[in-house]
């Protein structure tokens, strides 16, 4: 299943990045007080829009943002770039390998070590020297115009907790123990308020590997 209507996912797509852009513009120059409770709260809606870019992304390795392979892959290396520098090319094989092969040694997101040896071995898997060099650039160029507060609060912070929300709920919790289906992964119960919340839908995880080529603004159909 691909997008129906050619433009719909890359209007979606859009809708995330401005969203993120916007948060991030308006929190990276907001001359915040400590004691305010909406900096907590501005805190976790950045880790969740850091999460949709690269959920974004992800719909554009399974080439479900456009039909137009050229705009599709634009927009997933747009996202995974601005998400923390990634390489969108490095993601996508890498990402391919984890449907081909789920659930075992070959498989680049899972290792039956508990979590914390599984997250380091999943960082270990996508994050790269020249991807850390870049991040580390990026800030010491922003800091000359934006308070540094400001840049490990609402910049550093959501993206480090997004790959644990990424992780734990896309990746951890789907895949982990035994499972009795062919994509070794579980699902949870239908509640599409808790599963847009936790992961843009990608609690739905046994309905996207049986239906990877459904976009996560529609995986809620699938249950």
């Amino acid at each position: 299943m691909k997008t129906v209507k050619p433009h719909t996912g890359i209007l979606v797509a859009l809708t995330v990045i401005t969203c993120w852009l916007v948060s991030l513009y308006f929190l990276l120059t907001w001359d915040f007080a400590w004691s305010n409770p909406l900096v907590y709260l501005m805190i976790v809606v950045q880790m969740h829009l850091y999460t949709g870019l690269f959920i974004t992304a992800h719909d554009a390795m399974h080439g479900t943002i456009s039909p137009y392979p050229k705009a599709n892959n634009f927009i997933g290396y747009l996202s995974v770039f601005l998400y923390a520098g990634f390489f969108y090319n490095r993601l996508y094989v890498k990402h391919h390998q984890h449907h081909q092969h789920v659930h075992t040694e070959n498989d680049p997101d899972f290792a039956p070590h508990g979590f914390w040896k599984w997250y380091l071995r999943f960082m270990l898997n996508y994050v790269t020297i020249i991807q850390l060099v870049i991040m580390a650039v990026a800030y010491n160029v922003l800091k000359i115009w934006i308070d540094e507060k400001n840049l490990l609060l609402f910049w550093v912070l959501p993206s480090l907790l997004s790959t644990f929300q990424l992780f734990y709920f896309g990746t951890y919790l789907p895949h982990k123990g035994e499972h009795d289906n062919e994509y070794h992964s579980s699902t949870l119960q239908k509640n599409h308020f808790v599963a847009f919340f936790t992961c843009y839908f990608f609690g739905y995880h046994l309905e996207h590997h049986q239906k990877p080529g459904v976009p996560w603004w529609q995986l809620y159909k699938t249950k």
